[in-house]
């Protein structure tokens, strides 16, 4: 099993607000380091951040009202 990078998993933390990042945030994270999407989560899980804003509504941005 791979070990998540501390490099990436710490730039996360530093982007957290309140321990939540943005969709958004995590798809331009992913873009900028060169990475997958799915290396971002498994940083953003042993970061223990959760993701926020979701941009297919999994994650709180279309909730029902």
């Amino acid at each position: 099993m791979k070990t998540v990078n501390e490099e990436l998993k710490n730039k996360l933390i530093d982007l957290a607000k309140n321990g939540k990042l943005t969709c958004a945030e995590a798809h331009q994270l992913a873009e900028s380091a060169g990475v997958s999407l799915r290396v971002i989560g498994k940083a953003v899980e042993a970061a223990g951040i959760k993701i926020s804003d979701c941009q297919l509504g999994c994650f709180g941005k279309y909730k029902e009202r």
